[in-house]
Formats: structure tokens, sequence, C-alpha cells
């Protein structure tokens, strides 16, 4: 009688959670399965076309879907890199002997609590306005110029926000890992004569593993779909130089009005990064160690 009511009580508490996501996440992910199968240009009193596979077909031919994946891939590489490197750069830090680590913490976690859209807008101010008067002031033209006009630069600018943004909340991961290493595999350590560096790739890196995975999956899945810091910094210029794929679906869908096409490149778009994830998951949680 008590497990039956325990279940009662377990079922009412899921199933808000389980409604929203089912109602917010997998009848529309569904329904948008249905739509890329048709031609259909957003007007309810229109005609939608159904065109069986050829949206799939025509989007492997769409230069500007496949130069928008070009840019996304070598953005995601380039942000994930900085992104886990600074933020295990910060964790630790901020668990040694800094005297001020509980301010560093602090200071470096707050960049992520500001949102994307007003991010990307505050950094646009400064690559264009701020750098050139640095510029003007300094001589230094070759380096401080309006980096947004520049199709090289303007993606660079894209990766230092990004990394910006999101290192001090990797940061957070990787020193819950830090912190819940044992002690007393690292004083065995110390006495057996181990080093910083030797201390460092041999036992803390493995230990840490679970913290690996868990931040290479984050800094993949949200540099893959980043849109909102592209919108607004760059909103895909100069040239289309640095639209990503979410912003190029975005575009098809919302401003050439292509929902059947847009809704395909959506779906190629889900399967890629899931299956991107889904093997760099599998792959590092291979190397954690059991504690």
């Amino acid at each position: 009688m008590k497990k039956r009511r325990d279940k009662a009580w377990y079922a009412l508490f899921v199933f808000p959670l389980v409604f929203i996501f089912t109602t917010v996440v997998v009848i529309p992910f569904i329904i948008g399965i249905g739509y890329s199968f048709i031609s259909w240009d957003g007007m309810p009193l229109n005609e939608k076309k159904f065109v069986g596979f050829d949206n799939y077909i025509r989007l492997f031919a769409d230069e500007r879907f496949l130069t928008s994946a070009v840019h996304t891939v070598l953005f995601t590489i380039c942000s994930v890199l900085l992104i886990n490197l600074l933020g295990l750069i910060f964790a630790l830090a901020v668990t040694g002997k800094l005297k001020v680590k509980n301010a560093a913490r602090t200071m470096l976690f707050m960049p992520y609590l500001i949102g994307g859209l007003i991010l990307g807008y505050i950094w646009k101010f400064i690559f264009t306005d701020v750098f050139k008067s640095i510029g003007q002031l300094t001589g230094w033209t070759k380096v401080f110029f309006s980096w947004l006009l520049d199709p090289e630069f303007a993606l660079a600018a894209m990766m230092i926000v990004a990394t910006w943004q999101m290192a001090g909340y990797i940061m957070i991961i990787y020193i819950n890992g830090i912190q819940a290493m044992p002690e007393d595999v690292l004083e065995a350590a110390k006495v057996d004569g181990a080093g910083f560096w030797q201390t460092l790739f041999r036992i803390k890196f493995p230990l840490i593993m679970p913290s690996f995975t868990i931040c290479l999956f984050l800094t993949l899945s949200n540099c893959f779909k980043i849109f909102d810091v592209n919108f607004s910094l760059t909103g895909g210029g100069p040239s289309n130089a640095t639209e990503m794929m979410a912003m190029n679906i975005y575009n098809e869908i919302f401003s050439l009005n292509n929902y059947g096409y847009g809704q395909a490149k959506a779906i190629i778009f889900f399967a890629a990064v899931a299956v991107i994830t889904l093997v760099q998951v599998s792959i590092t949680k291979k190397k954690e160690v059991e504690m």
C-alpha cells in the first residue's frame, strides 16, 4: 500500500514536467518532421505541397547552407578547445592557494549570467567603436579596428565572446570535479615524488574525466546550436561570413518563408548534433575512472 502511495506521489510530481516536455518538445518535433516533406511558404491559406525527400536532396546542393556548416564546425572546434582550456585553468587557479579565489569565482562566472542577445550587443559596441577608438589613439590600426567588418576577424570575435561567456560556467563543473578528488590519492602521489605535471596528467585528469564528459557535451551542443550571439553580434555578416547553421535555418524559414525546406535543414542539423554529441559522450565515458 505504501509503495503504491509513493508511486502515486512520484507520478503527481513528474507528470507536469512530462506534459510540458511532450507538448513543447516532442509533439512540435514530430510535426516538424512532417513539415520537412512539404513545400510551404507559411501562409495558412496557401497550399501545402508534398515533395517527399526533395527538400533533403536540395539542401546537400545548397552552397550557403554547406558554407554555414563549415563556419559552424570551425567555430565549434576552436570555441570548445578555448572554453574548456580556460575553464580548466580557471578551476585549477581558484582551487589552489589563490587568496582572492572566492571573488575570482564570482567574477569569472558572472558573464554566463548575461543573456546572449545582450552580450552580443555589448561586444558589438566593443569590437566596432571601442576598438576603432583604441586604434586611432595608439596607431595600432592593424589590430584595433572594426573587427566585425572583416570576415576572418568577425568569426574570431564570435569565438572570443562565446569563450568569455561560457568559460566561467565550465569552470564551476571542473571545480566540482577537482574538489571531489580523494585527498589520500593526491597525498600518496606527493609522497611518491610525483611532480606537478605528473600529478596533473596522470592523476587529476583521469579522476575528473566525468567533468570532461559533461563539459565537452555542454560546449559541443551549445557551440553547434549558437544563435543569439550570432544574431546580435554579427547578424551573419559580413557577406554571410559568420552565418552559423542555426541562423541559416532561421533565415530560411522566417526571412525567405521556406518553411518546409527550412524544417528539413533543422532535422538534418538536429541529427548531426545528436550523433556528434553521442559519439563524444561514449568515447569520454570509456575513459572515466571508477572510484
